[in-house]
Order: structure tokens, then C-alpha cells, then sequence
């Protein structure tokens, strides 16, 4: 029996909408592994999940996308999509109170803050989801699928590599000043702090990172309001725990080097190489990484 026109329209216009968010949403993550992890941990992920969380996030959104777009697998990628959404809702939900006001970042050109208008929204996702099966045909060609999903596979597999290279390797040539003077990132230990003068987040790494003793060059980089980086140093107690600590303007020069999306961030050189990209300032763990790696006694 033949369908109105009318149906396939809708059935069509749901699948492509919803293909575009998950292929959007899911190759942002994977493009980013470490930068989304970041989102993730301050989405009240557990830390030693966020990373392995980020890249079954990013596979799944992208799998689904692909199952979407072909009228073979909607119905499968329908569900998916819907398990995916009710994910999201019962997961803000249940952490509502801890995110409530803080930025939702699980699709790159979707900005809203948590509150009752993320479930309406979301809501209306999980709708869409819904018509883009309603009246697809029942889904067929398993092989085919899992041919499909090993290809994601191998996209996440190479995101993972590209994620690894970026924490290591040597600075080209740059150039940078601090407090007006130039600075070496090829002569000993130098550690690039990436902050928002504005930020929380930002300022209760700087007050854990000034309890202690420093063994590397200190440069502070504000991410936005450069005249409020020595109050953000004197007021979280780096300007007069760490002796020499300076403030550089050069973001955009150092972000192209040094990629990523949001502060705090920190890079700690030797001798001009990356020994280690900080993401994440919770201690004891930070003060055992800065240790190890000898910026600190």
C-alpha cells in the first residue's frame, strides 16, 4: 500500500534534522576528545570516565546519524536517537540542581543554559526522533549496518590517535612576551596558563596551583579581559606565591600552538617539548602530576 506524500515528507524531514544534530554533535566530539572531556567532568562526569565517555558519546552520535540517513536503518537509528535523548534529559535531571544555570554543551551550535527549558527542548528532540521512525520501514541489512558501525569505529580509532598526538611534540618557533619583555619557551621548564579573570573554575586552580613550590617560569594567559590578569593573580595569591610569575597577552599566537576550548588549560614545556597538558587542577592528583614531571619540589 502507498503512503501519502505527506508522511514521507515529515518521516524525511525528521530523519535528515536529526541526522545533522548527531553527525554535527558526535564528529564535534571526536574532532576534540580531550576538550569535550573537560565539558563532561564539569557535567558532573566521574573524571576516570569522562575520557573513555566521550569517545562512546561521540561514536554513538555519529552512528546514529549514519543509521538516519538511510531509510534501511531509521527505524534502528530512531531508537537509538531516542535512547540517546532520554540519556540526556535523565542525566541533567538527576544532576539539576549541581548544573542548574551552567551551559549545556552537548551540541556545538546549541547554546542554553541548564534549566526548565532544556527539558522542553530536549523534549522536542526526542519527538523528532520519534516521527523520523513512526513511519519508516521496518530496518533490514544487519551486515550491512555493522559494516557501517565498524567504519565509525576506525573514524574513532583515528580520533584517538590525533588526540594522543596532540600531547606531545616540540614548539615551533614562536614568540612571546610577558610583563612587556620577551620570554624563551625553548630555554627549561616553562608552564602557559590558560584563565578567564572571570571564571571560578579558573581562579580555584590558580589558588591550588600557589600552594605550591614552584621549580618552572610561571606565564599567566587571560583568555578574554586582559586588564584584570594581575588582579586575578594578586587576588588568588599566584603573583606572591610563585616568584617571577608573569601575565602574556599573546593568546591568539599561543592557541594555535596550543588548541583548546575552554579555561583553565595549562601547558607545561622543558627545554621547548610539551611535557604535559593539564586539564584538569583537582588535587591531590595535580600537585602529584606537577611533582613528576619536576615543576614542582
Amino acid at each position: 500500500m502507498t503512503r501519502p506524500r505527506w508522511q514521507s515528507a515529515v518521516e524525511w524531514t525528521a530523519a535528515l534534522l536529526m541526522a545533522a544534530m548527531w553527525l554535527v554533535a558526535g564528529l564535534y566530539k571526536l574532532s576534540d576528545l580531550t576538550g569535550f572531556q573537560v565539558k563532561a567532568v564539569q557535567a558532573q562526569v566521574p573524571q576516570w570516565l569522562s575520557f573513555p565517555g566521550s569517545v562512546a558519546l561521540g561514536t554513538l552520535e555519529t552512528f546514529a546519524g549514519v543509521l538516519l540517513l538511510v531509510p534501511a536503518w531509521r527505524r534502528w537509528g530512531s531508537w537509538l536517537s531516542g535512547l540517546l535523548m532520554v540519556f540526556f534529559i535523565g542525566w541533567i535531571g538527576y544532576h539539576y540542581k549541581t548544573l542548574t544555570g551552567q551551559e549545556c554543551s552537548c551540541f556545538p551550535w546549541l547554546k542554553r543554559a541548564v534549566g526548565p527549558m532544556f527539558f522542553v527542548t530536549d523534549g522536542a528532540l526526542l519527538a523528532l526522533a520519534v516521527v523520523a521512525g513512526w513511519w519508516a520501514m521496518p530496518s533490514r541489512g544487519t551486515r550491512q549496518a555493522a559494516a557501517a558501525l565498524a567504519g565509525v569505529l576506525v573514524l574513532a580509532g583515528g580520533a584517538l590517535a590525533l588526540d594522543h598526538s596532540r600531547a606531545g611534540g616540540s614548539v615551533g618557533a614562536i614568540a612571546i612576551t610577558a610583563d612587556g619583555h620577551p620570554v624563551s619557551l625553548h630555554d627549561g621548564r616553562v608552564f602557559l596558563y590558560f584563565f578567564n579573570p572571570t571564571c571560578m573554575h579558573c581562579f580555584e586552580a590558580a589558588q591550588a596551583m600557589s600552594k605550591h613550590e614552584w621549580n618552572a617560569t610561571f606565564i599567566g594567559v587571560p583568555t578574554q579581559d586582559l586588564d584584570l590578569g594581575p588582579g586575578f593573580f594578586e587576588s588568588s595569591g599566584i603573583k606572591t606565591a610563585i616568584k617571577g610569575a608573569e601575565i602574556s597577552p599573546d593568546l591568539e599566537r599561543l592557541k594555535q600552538v596550543f588548541p583548546f576550548q575552554d579555561a583553565p588549560y595549562a601547558v607545561a614545556l622543558e627545554d621547548g617539548r610539551v611535557r604535559e597538558k593539564v586539564a584538569f587542577f583537582d588535587e591531590p592528583k595535580l600537585g602529584e602530576t606537577l611533582r613528576q614531571i619536576g615543576f614542582t619540589k
